[in-house]
C-alpha cells in the first residue's frame, strides 16, 4: 500500500503553513484519557499549495474569521459557548500578506470541511474556485436562514464556483481506497476521509521529486495521541452519553487508521488541523509564509 513512486521529472509542490488563529477547549472533548480541567491549544492552521511547473495557488482551509458575529445565530451562541478565541494569533488574509499575496490571488480554495474554523470567511475570496467534498451541498442547501438552528449557512460557498466532488473522481492512492489526483501528474491528492462530518476531505501533497510527502489531516483527529494509538476518542460526556467529536466513529477510527499507516513510512510528514505541538515549534519560523515546510 506504498504511496505512488516519482515519475521521470517528477512535479511536485512547495507547501507553506498560515496561521488561521486558534482557539481553546477542554481536552476531554477529545481523547478518552483526558486530563481533568485541561484545555488544548488548537491552532486552525491553513496551509498554501503550489505547484512547481503550474502558476495555481491553493489554499487549504481558510481557518478563524476575524468578526465570529458574521456566522448563523444558533452558530455563534455554539461557539461562544463552548470555545475560547485565543487572542495574539492572525488569520489568513493577514498570513497571506506578509508574503505578497492577497485573496485574489488565491485560485482553488479546497475546504477540509464546513465546521466554522476551517471556512473562514469565503466571501473575501471571490475569484478562487472552491473544492469540497460531495456531501457538503447537503449541509449549505438545507442552511441558515431555511433552517434557523442550522450550523452552516446556505451562501457559504459560491456555487457558480465550487466544485463537488463526485464518486466518480475517486481512485485509490496508497492506503486510501478515494482520492483524487488534483493535477493529473500525483503531485497532490485530496483524500475522501469520512467519519468527522460529511463531505470531510484530507490532502496528500508531493513536497519533492524524490519521494517525500505531506499528508494534511485536517479534523481526523484533533490530538496526537489518536495517530499514534495511545488513546482513543472520545465518546460519552456527563449528561450526553452520544457526545461526540464525529459524526461516525467507526468510519473516523477507520480513517485515522490509514493515516496512521502513511505516518509510519518513510518521508511522509502528518500534520493536523490544529496540530498544537507541530505549531508551537514550527510558529514564527520558516515553515510559515513566505517560508515553506521543508521536506523529509
Amino acid at each position: 500500500m506504498a504511496l505512488p513512486t516519482p515519475a521521470p521529472n517528477q512535479a511536485y509542490c512547495k507547501v507553506s503553513a498560515l496561521d488561521g488563529g486558534a482557539l481553546s477547549a477542554p481536552e476531554e472533548f477529545f481523547v478518552a484519557n483526558a486530563t481533568p480541567g485541561h484545555r488544548d491549544i488548537l491552532p486552525a492552521l491553513s496551509f498554501l499549495i503550489q505547484h512547481t511547473e503550474k502558476p495555481d495557488k491553493i489554499i487549504f482551509d481558510l481557518g478563524i474569521r476575524r468578526d465570529l458575529e458574521g456566522f448563523p445565530p444558533f452558530l455563534y451562541e455554539r461557539i461562544t459557548s463552548r470555545f475560547d478565541i485565543e487572542p495574539g494569533h492572525g488569520d489568513v488574509v493577514s498570513s497571506l500578506e506578509k508574503g505578497g499575496l492577497k485573496p485574489d490571488d488565491i485560485d482553488f480554495v479546497v475546504l477540509s470541511h464546513l465546521h466554522w474554523d476551517h471556512i473562514g470567511d469565503t466571501k473575501l475570496f471571490g475569484k478562487s474556485k472552491f473544492v469540497v467534498g460531495s456531501e457538503c451541498r447537503t449541509l449549505v442547501e438545507n442552511g441558515y436562514p431555511k433552517d434557523p438552528k442550522a450550523l452552516f449557512a446556505q451562501d457559504l460557498l459560491p456555487i457558480e464556483r465550487t466544485r463537488f466532488i463526485s464518486d466518480d473522481d475517486w481512485k485509490p492512492v496508497g492506503p486510501f481506497p478515494r482520492a483524487l489526483d488534483f493535477y493529473g501528474d500525483g503531485s497532490a491528492y485530496i483524500i475522501d476521509s469520512p467519519g468527522h462530518l460529511p463531505g470531510h476531505v484530507n490532502l496528500l501533497a508531493r513536497t519533492s521529486p524524490d519521494g517525500a510527502w505531506i499528508y494534511l489531516a485536517g479534523d481526523s483527529a484533533h490530538n496526537w495521541k489518536l495517530i499514534t494509538g495511545e488513546d482513543q476518542i472520545k465518546v460519552g460526556m456527563p449528561g450526553n452519553p452520544h457526545f461526540c467529536m464525529h459524526v461516525d466513529l467507526k468510519q473516523a477510527e477507520e480513517n485515522i487508521a490509514r493515516i496512521r499507516e502513511v505516518w509510519k513510512m518513510p518521508r511522509v510528514r502528518v500534520v493536523l488541523a490544529h496540530d498544537f505541538p507541530w505549531y508551537k515549534d514550527n510558529r514564527g519560523g520558516p515553515a510559515f509564509w513566505p517560508g515553506k515546510i521543508e521536506s523529509l
